[in-house]
């Protein structure tokens, strides 16, 4: 999954630049979301991921941390700065998710909101519109909510991306697990779009939702589509 990138600081600067990309494309809102990208050194499968509490606009390469897959600390990350304290999620993802070369969290307004709403907590986002098949499914599930940094926030994503690309987190946001770091940023971008999408809809009624042979016929088609977009 580290493919594409000859050195870690092309790597880590990937990271840098998509991170600030983010903020700018308004998928992430302050300091909260986090990038990481799988990224082995020697024998030991590990990842490298944005700090903690640190603005976009000051991201250095130097400040990405790396850590192995196998840690159970923060403290076992070699970076300078500290660790975002979302750092299991990404790591139990990368660890359970082979196809997953990046996860990506973020906060953005749209995500954020429905993310907040029993309706969404329970039913997710149906297939209003064909393009929520970018996710992988016929829906975009929402995991319950758990705090940062515990084992029942990961266990919920996990359960909540079964199958798929992207889901909610309950209170939280957007969670999305991608091939790249790229990748992740453009379903980022399409997903919090139809969350406003959806958010705008539901003030006008109930939506119609997509028949599932059709949305599923949707989702065959896109995984035969190379590209960003669609994860790979």
């Amino acid at each position: 999954m580290s493919r594409g990138f000859a050195t870690e600081d092309d790597a880590r600067q990937a990271l840098v630049d998509h991170a600030r990309a983010m903020s700018v494309t308004g998928v992430d809102i302050g300091k909260a979301g986090a990038l990481s990208l799988r990224w082995p050194r020697s024998a030991a499968p590990g990842m490298l991921i944005t700090p903690a509490a640190l603005g976009c606009d000051q991201l250095v390469i130097d400040d990405i941390v790396w850590m192995p897959l196998a840690a159970t600390a923060p403290t076992e990350g070699d970076g300078r700065r500290r660790l975002a304290p979302q750092w299991p999620l990404h790591r139990d993802i990368l660890v359970a998710r082979s196809d997953v070369g990046s996860v990506l969290d973020a906060h953005g307004p749209e995500s954020a909101t429905l993310a907040c709403s029993s309706r969404i907590q329970h039913e997710g986002i149906p297939a209003f519109h064909y393009r929520v098949a970018v996710a992988g499914g016929a829906d975009i599930r929402c995991g319950p909510f758990a705090r940062f940094g515990t084992q029942r926030l990961s266990d919920g994503a996990l359960a909540a991306l079964d199958g798929r690309r992207a889901c909610l987190l309950a209170h939280h946001g957007l969670l999305v697990a991608a091939r790249s770091p790229a990748a992740a940023l453009v379903l980022a971008i399409d997903v919090e779009g139809l969350c406003g999408l959806y958010r705008r809809l539901l003030a006008l009624g109930d939506p119609v939702v997509l028949d599932r042979s059709e949305i599923d016929e949707v989702v065959a088609g896109l995984a035969q589509e190379p590209g960003p977009g669609h994860g790979r």
